[in-house]
């Protein structure tokens, strides 16, 4: 079976690309790393024509030329694979890159590979700025439809809905502390670890994305990383008890539990804990007698298995109707009020964003870029 990738050498210089790329956020940026396309023929010179007549009218104005198409045209011998179809990797493409407006694709190949059901997708991709290069990004796509796979990126979502299945799942089962609007239509679903520095870091942001998105339905959704925050389950078995007493109280409590975060060790964590409860106007000596309880214990166990069945495996991570956003890293917050946007839009969904703070401010600094 021949593949497309033993034709790139009619394209010069294309480097590999991963799906990595397809869910990055500055692929725009990484792209200028590879070598440029081989440049057409200079067009053959024509003489200058003659000037008109001062008498004679003045000639239409010619329509400005269309830009060079950056790409090789699309091989139909390489579309091979009955699934999937180009329309929908160009609708997957357009959820996960539509954002960004400067850059532009052309699905290359779709191939059946030698595992059952598994295709090979091939797509180069670039940028509209002048002298920008090209890059081919392969993944493959599962029998199911529904999942793709890239070097570097795991098993993500894939189809023309990608994050339908996630949104819905987050709808029903996310039941964590919320902020915001009652309606669900725009849900943003943090994942966080009280015990987790970066968590801590995060809520400046989450408590500006409450204030831009005032239609949004924003949830604190607990996710303790038992295997390397030894008091994480704990703290989250008393936000639980905080929030079926008072799910504003909850917010509350865990600003207390943040803001002591250097004290929780399994020897003080219960000292922590009871007076982030009682800065939350709560009867601590309650709230650690309910955090004992087994029905406790598995509404968290039930919250980390939410969170493995949403593909969430770090924090602090946002779902945005299901897409998944970091908090921390090289983001900036404008790129994640762009996402968030962008989602909402793609959803048919009002944010309740204005444009006065959709537009991007200048000279701002990205997150924290510490290790989670």
């Amino acid at each position: 079976m021949k593949s497309i990738a033993s034709t790139s050498n009619s394209v010069a210089g294309l480097v590999p690309a991963t799906l990595a790329i397809i869910l990055s956020f500055g692929a725009a940026v990484a792209l200028a790393q590879a070598p440029a396309v081989a440049p057409a023929a200079p067009a053959p010179q024509t003489p200058a024509p003659t000037p008109p007549s001062p008498l004679a009218l003045p000639s239409p104005i010619a329509p400005p030329a269309a830009p060079a198409d950056p790409f090789p045209p699309a091989d139909p011998k390489f579309f091979t694979a009955s699934s999937p179809s180009p329309e929908t990797v160009n609708a997957f493409l357009h959820v996960i890159w539509g954002y960004n407006q400067s850059l532009q694709w052309r699905v290359m190949g779709i191939q059946p590979t030698a595992a059952p059901g598994v295709s090979k997708v091939v797509v180069y991709v670039t940028t509209k700025a002048p002298d920008a290069k090209v890059n081919a990004a392969t993944f493959y796509t599962t029998p199911d439809g529904k999942h793709a796979i890239g070097e570097g990126s795991g098993v993500v979502p894939f189809g023309a809905t990608p994050f339908a299945d996630v949104r819905e799942l987050l709808k029903e089962h996310a039941n964590g502390a919320s902020r915001g609007a009652a309606s669900k239509d725009l849900e943003l679903v943090e994942f966080a670890d009280l015990q987790c520095p970066h968590c801590k870091e995060a809520q400046t942001t989450m408590d500006q994305i409450v204030k831009d998105f005032p239609k949004a339905h924003v949830v604190f959704q607990l996710l303790p990383l038992v295997d390397i925050h030894p008091s994480a389950f704990r703290a989250a078995s008393y936000g639980v008890c905080v929030q079926q007493l008072s799910n504003d109280a909850f917010f509350k409590f865990a600003d207390g539990v943040f803001d002591t975060q250097d004290g929780l060790t399994l020897s003080t964590q219960e000292t922590v804990l009871r007076a982030a409860a009682k800065r939350a106007g709560l009867d601590d000596a309650a709230i650690a007698a309910c955090a004992d309880t087994e029905a406790i214990k598995d509404i968290v166990k039930a919250d980390i298995k939410l969170a493995q069945d949403a593909g969430v495996d770090q924090t602090p991570l946002l779902l945005v109707n299901g897409r998944m956003l970091p908090l921390t890293g090289t983001i900036t917050y404008d790129q994640i009020k762009q996402l968030i946007q962008y989602q909402a839009t793609l959803d048919g969904v009002d944010s309740g964003a204005t444009a006065e703070t959709l537009t991007p401010k200048p000279a701002q600094p990205t997150l924290s870029t510490l290790p989670k």
